[in-house]
């Protein structure tokens, strides 16, 4: 359903340092990266698409966080929703939702919720059974 998603970022090498540590936990591998625009972006090994953006804005305008969007990160497992979750905020991310079982989505739904550094809004889920 999806081709890509881009994160708006002010400062590219500090977002970087983070997203290739939360990206490699969900086990994402960096595609590109390209230092003059700048931009990365990483995919699951062996599939074109969709891919996972980073970048500063194309307009040369400061990053602004919104309020009601959220990117959520499918995960294979729970142990990884905890894993990635743990990640980001050891790398600066900001709690906004412990991990744990949120029944009133569904019965298996398993999410994690966390700010970047940018306070762009994100999730770490999985939908199947522990």
């Amino acid at each position: 359903m999806l081709s890509h998603v881009f994160i708006g970022v002010n400062d590219f090498e500090r977002a970087f340092a983070f997203y290739s540590a939360v990206l490699a936990e969900l086990g994402l591998a960096l595609k590109f990266r390209e230092d003059d625009r700048p931009w990365a972006g990483w995919m699951k090994p062996g599939v074109a698409r969709p891919l996972f953006l980073v970048g500063k804005p194309f307009d040369g305008e400061a990053a602004v966080a919104g309020n009601g969007h959220m990117v959520a990160l499918l995960a294979a497992d729970r142990l990884m929703v905890d894993r990635v979750h743990a990640t980001a905020l050891a790398h600066g991310a900001a709690c906004e939702g412990l991990p744990g079982l949120r029944p009133e989505y569904h019965a298996n739904y398993y999410g994690g919720y966390f700010r970047d550094l940018d306070c762009n809004k994100l999730c770490v889920c999985c939908h199947d059974a522990a």
